[in-house]
């Protein structure tokens, strides 16, 4: 009988239930893509900001250091020291290697080019390296995306160079000129626009850099671009203050700071650091994004809800004489009450495997347009969203519900319920 009830409710009230059932489907639906989309966005989010820079630099760690007695540093003035260019394959063997998306050394030298002394920027392009089985390119045009090259990218193992373009208009040259380096011509690449103080500077392979400084392989500072996780208070910590078990967790998680303490491990005598500008960027964007897509998800579960309670409170007065004669006959407040429930539980599950299947299409096409990537919604994610359906049809079904369990059976079967 309990099941014919059923049955018959669904059969007679096909068009209240499809409403019902449209409006959990849409609210679920919309649920299942933002937390489908918030679940992976940070990986994209991060890859985003990785065309706006690098978030870590390397530098000697004979620069952190300062020697002062009696509030008198000491420390010589000088260039500082430098990094080995050897060294910087080794970033691909780190724990986290997968996350580094490019690294590009950096080697300012001052030059004479016969009218006067300009800074000379060595660097990598898009360098070849390789680390045991590992083949892979890496440079600026990873790691700083933003620079645009008016003419050609020098080789790396050319002599060519980039002008920037306000010393190109200063010195009055153009793609395929020449420019005096250290006393020997070089060929003008293209003209390099950063925005920045490369502008006025000359940008060559790192190799030329060394030769007119006259170390080879020296490298002074390393900026590299890595995706990471947005720091928490437990980023912060400070390592050597952690057990085993806290150590591990927080060697093994892709913190800013735990990737520089590994690039610190990978590269001898060097400090590495977050650019914090670049990092706290990254945590607020993605902090604000996650949290407008929490309130949408809210926002259209709270309307499913409202549209459910809508559609069972119709349902339920136009079914009040059933009611009334169901309670005439016996039926305790329990038994009406499961029986609105059982309706409301199979109405749920159904419109949330409808809602999970439209919310995969949905995060799909988010993940396309937005990020131009493919966003998979995990079939761990079903059980989740079904019990959120069900939650939200409870919750929209409730007031009417009691209403019905309230109802007193003599005022409904004479139609004044």
């Amino acid at each position: 009988m309990f099941v014919r009830l059923v049955y018959e409710s669904f059969r007679r009230q096909t068009r209240r239930k499809l409403l019902a059932g449209a409006a959990i489907t849409l609210g679920v639906g919309v649920a299942t893509a933002m937390i489908g989309v918030a679940t992976d966005i940070g990986d994209k989010i991060n890859r985003e900001l990785r065309r706006y820079g690098a978030n870590l630099v390397v530098t000697p760690q004979e620069d952190t250091l300062d020697v002062e007695i009696g509030g008198v540093n000491l420390k010589p003035a000088s260039d500082g020291a430098y990094l080995d260019e050897i060294d910087l394959p080794k970033i691909k063997g780190m724990f986290w290697r997968n996350n580094i998306i490019g690294f590009a050394p950096m080697l300012p030298v001052t030059v004479d080019t016969g009218d006067s002394k300009l800074t000379l920027l060595g660097t990598y392009f898009s360098k070849r390296l390789s680390f045991g089985k590992t083949d892979f390119a890496t440079g600026v045009q990873t790691t700083h995306p933003w620079w645009k090259v008016q003419g050609a990218w020098p080789e790396d193992a050319s002599e060519d160079v980039l002008l920037g373009e306000r010393l190109a208009s200063r010195l009055n040259r153009q793609p395929g000129d020449q420019i005096d380096i250290a006393g020997r011509p070089r060929r003008v690449a293209g003209i390099l626009s950063t925005g920045g103080t490369e502008d006025d500077q000359i940008v060559a392979p790192l190799a030329l850099a060394q030769q007119v400084l006259g170390k080879p392989h020296a490298v002074r500072r390393i900026y590299v671009s890595a995706l990471t996780k947005p720091e928490d208070a437990f980023a912060r910590r400070d390592p050597k203050t952690m057990s085993g078990a806290m150590y591990d967790r927080w060697y093994c998680s892709p913190y800013a700071r735990s990737i520089a303490y590994q690039l610190q491990e990978a590269i001898p005598n060097s400090h590495a650091e977050q650019i914090r500008q670049v990092a706290q960027n990254e945590g607020v964007v993605l902090s604000r994004v996650k949290g407008l897509m929490l309130l949408i998800t809210l926002a259209a579960l709270f309307a499913s809800a409202l549209a459910v309670s809508a559609a069972m409170a119709t349902a339920m007065f136009e079914r009040r004489n059933e009611v009334g004669l169901m309670k005439a006959l016996g039926a305790g407040k329990a038994s009406v009450a499961g029986l609105f429930f059982t309706e409301a539980l199979l109405l749920g599950l159904a419109g949330g495997l409808v809602g999970f299947s439209g919310g995969a299409l949905l995060a799909r096409l988010i993940g396309r347009s937005i990020f131009d990537s493919q966003i998979t919604i995990q079939p761990v994610l079903l059980p989740l969203i079904l019990a959120i359906a069900v939650i939200v049809t409870f919750v929209g079904s409730a007031l009417a519900i009691r209403r019905a369990v309230e109802l007193d059976p003599v005022y409904a079967l004479r139609g004044e319920g």
